[in-house]
């Protein structure tokens, strides 16, 4: 009798926070939280309809997934499903029994068409934030681009202006030691 009681205390808690989300006619996502501190290596999920007519145990083993998706579920039909913990010494106690319902086909659509219409405007505020941030940055980025080129011309003109000036001081002495040089030379010739 001691060796089941020191094996027990070795097993893994009961998964917690068993919930179904994402119910469409076809399929469901089961998902579940484990309590922190323990090894846990997978998990087996029981599933059935609640008439009785069909039962299914899915388990996986090296994983530390904490959701499932529920596929090939019968329409408009009830299920009931409990999820166990997988660890290193044997499996957890099974979870509380969670009831289900799955969508008519007629249903489906609209259902999901409304839950897209929610994801798809929240993926486009993110997107509108995002590229909110971009033109930010790129009205940033060319704004430093017009102060570099416009600093640039800025200094091209100085520098264009300091060489024009340099060659006009340097024909200006040329052209005045060349003047005097001929009314000299006229006063000598009146002169002579």
């Amino acid at each position: 009798c001691l060796g089941p009681s020191l094996a027990h205390p070795d097993r893994p808690p009961s998964p917690v926070n068993v919930t179904v989300t994402q119910l469409k006619a076809n399929s469901a996502t089961v998902s579940w939280d484990v309590p922190e501190g323990d090894v846990v290596i997978g998990y087996a999920i029981l599933q059935q309809r609640q008439d009785g007519q069909m039962q299914r145990f899915i388990r996986e083993v090296n994983t530390t997934n904490r959701a499932c998706v529920l596929w090939d579920l019968a329409e408009d039909a009830d299920y009931i499903i409990q999820v166990q913990s997988i660890g290193l010494y044997g499996e957890s106690q099974a979870s509380k029994r969670v009831h289900f319902r799955t969508l008519k086909e007629t249903d489906r659509l609209p259902s999901n068409s409304s839950n897209q219409g929610d994801i798809t405007m929240e993926g486009l505020d993110k997107d509108r934030q995002l590229q909110t941030g971009e033109i930010i940055i790129i009205v940033a980025v060319l704004l430093m681009w017009a102060a570099v080129i416009a600093l640039f011309c800025r200094q091209y003109d100085i520098i264009k202006d300091n060489d024009s000036n340099n060659n006009k001081e340097k024909t200006k002495p040329s052209s005045e030691h060349s003047t005097p040089e001929r009314p000299t030379g006229g006063l000598l010739r009146s002169k002579v």
